[in-house]
This record gives structure tokens, C-alpha cells and sequence, in this order.
């Protein structure tokens, strides 16, 4: 938000330097995020000063230049070669002598040099307005009024001042000081001085001529409505000092009307909003929405489709204005407009703001509108600008103030105890003090005890509502630098679980980076064409598009998207991972769950000349999910396969009823609305699961054994049915301390094998903490594995 320092002081007598005004509003809770010298006019007219021409001759090399004498205060008189038409001796002018430079009202800025114009000596330049920012018109050089001092700066002449820009970083609860004057307040409450509101009392009533009759048919939507019609009114350019103080604020001046409304939104906080009072048919305004799909041309020229919850400002026979937001190309004051209705209202900020996320519209009134404007303000900011205008632009009040406010919004009631002012602030102030600066708030104090306040916050103060919030107000008033650190400190310790979610998802992170993965982050609103369980998704009621219309069910489409993104820039071979939350409703409850994703695609490796590129398979993706289980140190998976519509094949970890990660590849399907065209291979951890499992995990340092492993291998035959898995249990089972690990390094399948047969290459690690294991042991433990295999898997061990 930009705030004027010389605007500022239109409400504020106060001599603080700008430099201090933006440590007060940054302490008070306006943090000042830059302060810079601006000018009103480019370059501030510096270098140009007041000439008087003493000579004026025609330049003999040329049929319309002209050979001058000026003289500009100094110790001789320039020559100065001028092209303008209307230039003559005996006048006083604006010239820009050598070495200034000039800004001109359209194109780029331009340094005045020491020059021969057609082999005339030139020392300077007599200028028109437009060379000099003053104006657009350059049907010649500027003439000034014969009491124009000669050698006196344009500066001073102009009677331009310079002035200091605030850029404030303001929150978005503290719409109350989105304009000067509540910036104002603020700092006078600080300073502890009065507050100089412009004064309205002399609007009156001209007559009845042009009375516009105003429909509010939604009181929700606009609580208040307020108007007034001017007729007689002159659209020209703006004043000087209006085109000013727009200027300062970054606004470009339109016209008068137009920049009278800009004013007072940014004097008041209040937006207004000034119809062609001629085109509104039927001489009726109704404040209702229209039916759903109507055709609407704002004034940007965009025709855009109404919603039917969009408030309108209608005419009796169309919409007119989107209410808060924007106004439509055919009903607003242009050159020919001679009579116009004001309007200045109160819009529900909710309507308000779903309507410019709508339609994509963000304009100063929606900024301020849905986060909440006065109500009480909307009379005063009406007559504020409507004197405005008979002052600038002429014209008459031509009808009562319309206000229709059928239910007036209550201020807030509160009570505030100095007990519990004193005990959150950590200091005792005065109690006078504390009523002083509520009073400076404009927050009423109703009944007073010794104890406490009973308190009235006007409706514009959105977000004091309570005791604390009031307080807090108190406080930044106050000061935060004047509360005293304390030298003892009190606090209480609290625990949180073990181990903590961020600890276990950096060394997920490390791990995966160590082994070339990046991380991917992915919104977590993605289109319901993904969902396969459409009722368990989460809808938003306002999608921004409708590829952003309900919340993630999973994790596979954020990395399929992010995958489609790289391989249609020629990066196909990806390894990412994602930490994220997934969302579904069940029985309307919503739910939230974290996850954990892995994907890979395209090659193992990069290209080199010596060696051929091998694309990943589905037992490098197992290679990375085995890993993060061991590093985790999750013991006691069952291995089962993969249960899902999103894998085409694959296997799923679980611990009793539980699945920890499903893994494998993406069914076709999923590649397909993804627009992905390459084998992807996905992981899905269930990343809530993974913290319980690692909470409950003890980790016990074991030495190394001093004592050797010893291996055995079996080949053998079993059913087609039987699963690697099976035979690892029942190993695991027969020989629970010796036995380590249980490997497959072979499966066969072919004509040599019986019917419905295949052969299992299998090996087991034995080892012993405690001794070196002896031949007589091993071959006990490995027909007891023999026997037991044959028992319970029908493994037919082959010689």
C-alpha cells in the first residue's frame, strides 16, 4: 500500500520528520518496507528556470526555426535556437538550461547540450509543457503571466513540492488503514494529537431534478447502499493538484470524476463508484444478481459470464457494474457525460471476494471491499466527493442522499479487564493511559470501573473482536520497544513424540539424494479427472480452474505430471521423490494423510561411449523401497502383491492389517491421462505408518561378529503357486538365531521342468555371535530346512 507523507498531514499537524513518521508506523504495527523521495512532476522541474525574451529573430538557415536572446537571471544572456511557432520577444517562458535533463510527458528522458542548430549557436531550450511533464499539449512553448521573476527555479514557480512515498507491507486484517486517513489515525493515536477529518457540513441540496430511485433486493450481499445525483457537471482534466496527489501514489489521472472517486478511495478507504446518470435506463438502480451465464462487458473490454451469485448494479433493463469489483464499458462518465449518480456503498466482503477470484479480477475497491470497509463511512465519503466535484467540475446536488441500511451493523461489544492487560502486556500502565489510547481508536468506552472496561469497536475494526485482540491494540499503540525484558523468564517444557516427522523425512531425503533422486513439491489441488472414487473426493466449492477443482487423492499424478513436464523437454530419465498429504472424506469425515512417494523412469544410467543404456526395471524401484525398510529398520513385512487399479503389477509391504508401502509399475491407464509415454515405476509409502513403525523400533548397538558366515545353497523344485516369500517364512520359522538372511539368486522355468513346476536357486546366510559354527551344526540346520520346506512349501530339493 502506498501512502503520501504530504497527504498524510492533510489529517495530522505534526512536524515529525518522514524519516520518523516510517519508524512510528513500523513500530505501531505498519512496517514501512521502503520510504523514498518522489515528485509529483519527473525530475521535479530541476535545472528549468523562468526566462523573459529579450529578442526573437528568424533563423536564416531555415523557414521556421527561430534565433532568440533570453534572458534567465544570470550573468549573461543565452542564445537559444526555438523551433515554436508562437514564440516572440517581450515574453516570459520556461527554459531548460545546459546540462538539465528533461522528462518529457511521452517518451524517454533527454539531457540539454550546448549545440549548433543550423550553424546557430543554441544554449539551452525554451520548452512547451509536454517536454516538461506539465501536460499533453505541445501546440507550442509555454507562455507565462507577465509577474512570472525571471531566474526563479520552475520549481518554485509551479509551486511543486516534493514528497515522500510509503511503501507499507500491510496485513490483511488491517483494512482500516488501507487509505491516509486510517493510516492517519493510527500516528495520531501514537502522537497522541487530534485527528483533522475534512469537513462536510456545507453539502446541501440543490434540487430534486434527477432522482434515481435504488432497489436493494440483497441486504446480504449489500447491507448498505448510499447515492446521490449531480447534474450539470463539466468532464475535463483534473486540476493540478489532484493530478498530484494521484501521481505521487502511482495513479494515473483519467478525468475529473473519475479522479475525484480514485481520491477519496484512497483518502477515505471508502470506494465509490460514478455512473453516467443518462444511461441508466428507467432512471432505476437495482442491486441484485443476475441469472446464470449472463453476458457481461466490463470495462476493460472483456465480455465476461456472470455467475448467479455475482451482486450487480442494474439498470431497470441490464447490469451496469459488478457491486465492489468493476464497472461495466457502457454506463460510466465519459467526456460527453453531463450528469452522474454517486454511489458509495457497503458489499458483503465474502460476496465480494468470491466474485473477483470468479472472474479473475483484483482492482483497488475489491481489495478493500472483501476485507472489509466502513459502513458507518459510506454517507461521508458520498458528500466528501460529491463537494469535490461541484468544486472541480461544477454542477448541482440534484437529489436527496439515498441510504437504504434496513439492518445497521453493531459494533463490537467487548469488556476489557486491566488485570489481564497488564498480565499479557508484561507491564502495569496507567489506566488512564490504556482508556486514552482506546478512546484515540475511535473505540468507545461505554461503562468504566475500577476493574475494567465495557467497550464499543466500530464495525470497520474486522478484526477486534475480543479482549486480547483489544490489548493488542493497546499494546502496538504503546509501544513494543517500551515493555521491559524481564530478567527472569518463566516457561514450561513440552515433549513431542519420537522420532520427530521432520528427522525421519531429512533422512529419507538424504538417503534418496545420496542415490541421485530430487525432491518434487506439487499442489496439492489437482483436477477430478484422476479421481477413481469421485464421492470420496474432496470438492472445492470455488475452483481457481477446472484442472484445480478437488484436493489430491494420492501421489501418483503430481509425479506423473512432473514426469510428463520433464520428458516433453527431452529429460526422460528421472528419479524424484515427494513428501505430501492426500485427502478423501469417508462418511463425512474429512482425512488427511501424509505420504511418501517414490518414482523412476527412462535409464539406470546416463549415456556413456562405452557401455549400452538399460532402462529401469521394476527390481531397481524394489532396490530403493528394500533399502528405505532397511534403513528405517523395519523388521516382520509380509510380502504380498499390490492391490490397486494405479500398478499394472507389483508388491505391497504389510504389517498385520497395514500396508506400509504398495510398489510397482503404473497401470497404462494412469500413464494415459497423464499424458505420459515411457514405463514409469512408483512407490507409495504411507508416510504416518512409517513414523509409527520407526517410534516403536529399539535400536541396540551389536558388536560385529568375530566369528565367520557360513553359506549354503538349495536347488530346488515347487509348485508355480509357491512364492518366494513362503519359503523365506518357513526357513525363518524352522531356524530363528543362526539363520541371517534367505536369498533367491535363481528362478527357472522351462520344458525341462515337470508340468506347472519351477526351480528356486535359493541360499542361506548361517552365522553364530558366539563360535565358529562346525560342519555337524550347519548340516543339522540344513536338513532341518529340508524336511520343513518339503512339509510345507512341497519343495523338492534337486541334486
Amino acid at each position: 500500500m502506498k501512502i503520501s507523507y504530504n497527504w498524510l498531514k492533510n489529517f495530522i499537524d505534526t512536524d515529525k520528520t518522514p524519516e520518523e513518521i516510517s519508524r512510528i508506523l513500523t513500530g505501531i504495527g505498519l512496517e514501512v518496507e521502503s520510504l523514498e523521495k518522489v515528485q509529483a512532476v519527473p525530475g521535479g522541474l530541476e535545472g528549468l528556470v523562468i526566462g523573459y525574451v529579450k529578442t526573437c529573430g528568424d533563423h536564416t538557415n531555415s523557414d521556421h526555426l527561430h534565433v532568440t536572446t533570453v534572458d534567465v537571471g544570470g550573468a549573461e544572456d543565452l542564445h537559444i535556437v526555438c523551433g515554436a511557432a508562437n514564440v516572440a520577444a517581450g515574453q516570459k517562458v520556461v527554459v531548460a538550461t545546459v546540462g538539465t535533463t528533461v522528462y518529457p510527458s511521452a517518451g524517454e528522458p533527454f539531457t540539454i547540450k550546448k549545440s549548433k542548430i543550423r550553424g546557430e549557436l543554441s544554449e539551452g531550450m525554451i520548452c512547451a509543457e509536454d517536454e516538461i511533464g506539465l501536460g499533453s499539449s505541445h501546440e507550442g512553448i509555454m507562455i507565462l503571466a507577465d509577474d512570472a521573476v525571471v531566474g526563479t527555479p520552475a520549481k518554485e514557480y509551479f509551486n511543486l513540492n516534493d514528497d515522500y512515498l510509503y511503501e507499507i507491507g500491510l496485513t490483511p486484517n488491517r483494512a482500516d488503514a488501507a487509505s491516509h486517513l486510517g493510516t492517519a489515525r493510527d500516528i495520531a493515536a501514537f502522537l497522541k494529537i487530534g485527528l483533522q477529518k475534512p469537513d462536510v457540513s456545507v453539502f446541501k441540496v440543490d434540487d430534486n431534478s434527477l432522482a434515481i430511485n435504488v432497489s436493494v433486493e440483497n441486504s446480504e450481499a449489500a447491507p448498505r447502499y448510499s447515492g446521490v445525483s449531480i447534474t450539470g457537471v463539466e468532464v475535463k482534466e483534473s486540476p493540478k493538484w489532484l493530478k498530484e496527489k494521484l501521481a505521487v501514489i502511482g495513479i494515473r489521472a483519467i478525468n475529473n470524476i473519475v479522479d475525484i472517486t480514485n481520491y477519496v478511495l484512497h483518502d477515505l478507504g471508502q470506494p465509490l463508484h460514478a455512473f453516467d446518470a443518462d444511461k441508466i435506463a428507467g432512471g432505476k438502480v437495482i442491486v441484485n444478481t443476475t441469472p446464470e451465464g449472463t453476458a457481461f462487458k466490463t470495462l476493460d473490454g472483456v465480455e465476461r459470464k456472470l455467475s448467479a451469485n455475482d451482486l450487480m448494479i442494474c439498470s431497470e433493463t441490464e447490469p451496469m457494474c459488478i457491486a465492489g469489483v468493476f464497472g461495466g464499458i457502457d454506463s460510466g462518465v465519459t467526456e460527453g457525460t453531463t450528469n452522474i449518480f454517486l454511489e458509495s456503498a457497503y458489499f458483503n466482503p465474502v460476496w465480494v471476494r468470491k466474485t473477483a477470484k470468479r472472474h479473475g479480477l483484483k482492482t483497488d475497491s475489491s481489495f478493500r471491499f472483501e476485507r472489509g470497509t466502513d459502513p458507518d463511512n459510506t454517507v461521508y465519503a458520498l458528500k466528501r466527493a460529491a463537494l469535490l466535484i461541484q468544486e472541480i467540475a461544477g454542477g448541482k446536488i440534484s437529489s436527496d442522499v439515498v441510504d437504504i441500511y434496513p439492518a445497521p451493523v453493531e459494533p463490537f461489544a467487548v469488556e476489557l479487564s486491566y488485570h489481564n492487560t497488564t498480565r499479557l502486556i508484561g507491564k502495569d500502565i496507567p489506566h488512564s493511559e490504556i482508556k486514552s489510547i482506546i478512546e484515540a481508536l475511535d473505540i468507545v468506552v461505554v461503562a468504566e470501573t475500577a476493574e475494567d472496561l465495557s467497550l464499543k469497536v466500530p464495525p470497520y475494526r474486522v478484526d477486534v473482536t475480543r479482549e486480547v485482540d483489544v490489548i493488542e491494540e493497546v499494546l502496538r499503540i504503546y509501544g513494543y520497544n517500551n515493555i521491559e525484558i524481564p530478567t527472569q523468564i518463566r516457561a514450561s517444557l513440552n515433549t513431542s513424540q519420537r522420532p520427530e516427522r521432520d528427522t525421519v523425512q531429512n533422512l529419507l531425503s538424504d538417503l534418496l539424494t545420496a542415490n541421485g533422486f530430487n525432491e518434487i513439491l506439487s499442489n496439492s489441488l489437482t483436477k477430478s479427472s484422476y479421481s477413481d472414487d469421485l464421492d470420496s473426493a474432496v470438492k472445492i466449492l470455488n475452483p481457481l480452474s477446472s484442472d484445480l477443482d478437488v484436493m489430491r487423492q494420492s501421489l501418483l499424478y503430481s509425479g506423473l505430471e512432473a514426469i510428463a513436464y520433464n520428458q516433453n523437454r527431452k529429460n526422460a530419465d528421472l528419479k524424484v521423490y515427494e513428501f505430501g498429504k492426500v485427502y478423501s472424506i469417508t462418511e463425512d469425515k474429512y482425512n488427511e494423510v501424509q505420504r511418501f512417494s517414490v518414482f523412476i523412469t527412462g535409464a539406470k544410467t546416463a549415456e556413456q561411449w562405452n557401455g549400452k543404456q538399460s532402462a529401469v526395471s521394476f527390481y531397481n524401484l524394489k532396490a530403493v523401497v528394500d533399502g528405505i525398510v532397511e534403513k528405517l529398520n523395519v523388521k516382520d513385512l509380509a510380502v504380498a502383491d499390490a492391490e490397486g487399479s494405479e500398478f499394472a503389477y507389483g508388491l505391497q509391504y504389510n504389517r498385520g492389517n497395514k500396508t506400509l508401502v504398495k510398489f510397482g509399475a503404473v497401470a497404462a491407464s494412469a500413464l494415459k491421462k497423464a499424458d505420459v509415454d515411457k514405463e514409469v515405476f512408483y512407490a507409495d509409502f504411507n508416510f504416518d505408518m512409517i513414523l509409527t513403525l520407526a517410534r516403536k523400533n529399539t535400536i541396540v548397538y551389536q558388536e560385529v561378529s568375530k566369528f565367520p558366515a557360513v553359506r549354503r545353497d538349495l536347488s530346488m523344485l515347487v509348485d508355480k503357486v509357491v512364492t518366494f516369500e513362503q519359503i523365506k517364512q518357513v526357513a525363518q520359522k524352522t531356524e530363528r538365531k543362526l539363520l541371517k538372511e534367505v536369498n533367491v539368486f535363481d528362478v527357472y522355468e522351462g520344458d525341462k521342468l515337470p508340468a506347472g513346476k519351477k526351480s528356486y536357486a535359493v541360499s542361506f546366510i548361517l552365522q553364530d555371535a558366539e563360535k565358529t559354527l562346525t560342519d555337524k551344526a550347519i548340516d543339522a540346520i540344513m536338513q532341518k530346512l529340508i524336511l520343513n520346506l518339503g512339509k510345507e512349501a512341497g519343495a523338492e530339493i534337486r541334486k
